[in-house]
């Protein structure tokens, strides 16, 4: 039976086999481990193999395992990578180091207000739907509200704009994926024209199955769950 650092070992190696072969430093890849469904004993293993970025799901379970993970909180970052409701903007805006979800102004609006009482600055990653699945979230990239929001965010003082996120369809065609994380760097690469005054220097695309395409098409930061964790424990 493998351990966590086993897993995390092997992850690392195909990390840095996909850079090289891509002429990128390993030092542009961030590793996020996915920790959502996972209980507080395995993220603690976690930060002791030397995670120290981690990928939650739900305002509720994060906030149910935060006031149990005691001296963790204040070694780890963790971000909200899981559709944010607007009416939970003001606790996920207390409880994550980032928001990896932002899809929408009036998201943007509220999370800018919560942590402005917070008297704190949030970085977010704006979500990007680049799948014709309906039970994907994001923006629309050739949709207005995308534009609108980009142009607004300078004046959000309280949020730091960060880059933008994506999850390819579900296929089993690695070049589906590929396509996919393609567009989304030739979509920032736009973007980033168009908006020079933001910081869009982060890609968040790739997960287990599909991590290594993501990296060779540009991504600063894959999102590693049942690679690392294991099967997710099943809800009741």
């Amino acid at each position: 039976m493998t351990t966590f650092k086993d897993r995390l070992a092997e992850i690392e190696e195909r990390i840095g086999q996909a850079c090289r072969r891509s002429g990128r430093r390993r030092e542009e890849v961030r590793l996020m481990a996915v920790s959502k469904a996972h209980p507080v004993p395995s993220i603690r293993e976690a930060v002791e193999a030397g995670i120290v970025l981690f990928g939650e799901n739900r305002v509720q379970e994060f906030e149910s395992k935060r006031a149990a993970m005691g001296d963790l909180t204040g070694q780890i970052e963790v971000h909200l990578i899981g559709h944010l409701q607007s009416n939970k903007s003001a606790k996920a805006a207390e409880l994550f180091s980032g928001v990896d979800t932002l899809d929408s102004l009036r998201l943007a609006e509220r999370l800018n207000d919560a942590a402005g009482k917070l008297n704190r600055t949030l970085p977010v990653l704006i979500e990007i739907k680049l799948s014709p699945e309906a039970a994907k979230t994001g923006l629309d990239p050739a949709g207005g509200e995308l534009e609108e929001l980009l142009g607004r965010m300078i004046d959000f003082r309280h949020l730091a704009m960060r880059g933008l996120m994506t999850i390819p369809p579900l296929d089993d065609n690695p070049e589906t994926a590929r396509t996919c994380f393609r567009g989304l760097r030739e979509l920032r690469d736009k973007v980033a024209a168009r908006h020079p005054a933001l910081d869009l220097s982060q890609l968040s695309m790739g997960m287990s199955g599909d991590f290594e395409i993501a990296i060779e098409e540009g991504s600063t930061m894959v999102r590693i769950g049942t690679a690392l964790f294991g099967v997710r424990e099943v809800r009741t």
